[in-house]
């Protein structure tokens, strides 16, 4: 198994691990979730960067690693639900249009197509780790807060942007499906 599988694995590893810090009741364990969620997220840039700079693009690495962003943010997103800062249908939204892109994704493995993630798509990625960074830090400044509702309607609007981008330009896998 080479370097960029294995930041794979240690990032699904990390979800049940930043979701007990996340709700664990202790003082600390807010900061140690915020912790343990960059590095995860660290990994996903590592592993892309890996892989490809060292040709070790597998096709285990094609399926887990956005598996495994897709465990990491809508873990942390649900997380989020709990302490009421993130509203319960956004995380609905978003975690809908993961399922539907899997189902594209494994239509189209069957039909021996990679769909590739998009710019969209890497974009929505970013812009949903950071805001879920600054909900982790959660400071009551009111400029904070703002920044926090940005950031929030910014990653809803980029996951609705992507799903459509991915939808048009692979429409093609689902012809002969319906």
């Amino acid at each position: 198994m080479n370097l960029p599988n294995k930041l794979t694995i240690l990032r699904v590893i990390l979800v049940p691990v930043f979701v007990i810090l996340m709700l664990a009741p202790l003082s600390w364990g807010r900061w140690a979730a915020l912790a343990v969620f960059i590095i995860a997220s660290l990994t996903d840039t590592a592993d892309g960067y890996i892989a490809r700079k060292y040709n070790l693009v597998t096709d285990f690495g094609k399926f887990m690693d956005p598996l495994a962003d897709k465990l990491l943010v809508c873990a942390a997103m649900i997380c989020l639900i709990t302490t009421g800062q993130l509203p319960a249908w956004i995380v609905i939204v978003i975690i809908s249009r993961e399922f539907i892109i899997s189902g594209f994704r494994l239509i189209a493995a069957e039909k021996g197509i990679v769909i590739a993630a998009s710019w969209w798509g890497k974009i929505k990625t970013v812009v949903q780790m950071v805001m879920i960074c600054a909900l982790l830090i959660n400071a009551g400044a009111a400029w904070f807060k703002a920044l926090e509702q940005i950031l929030i309607y910014a990653a809803l609007v980029l996951t609705v942007v992507s799903l459509v981008d991915y939808i048009i330009k692979n429409k093609s896998v689902l012809e002969g499906e319906m």
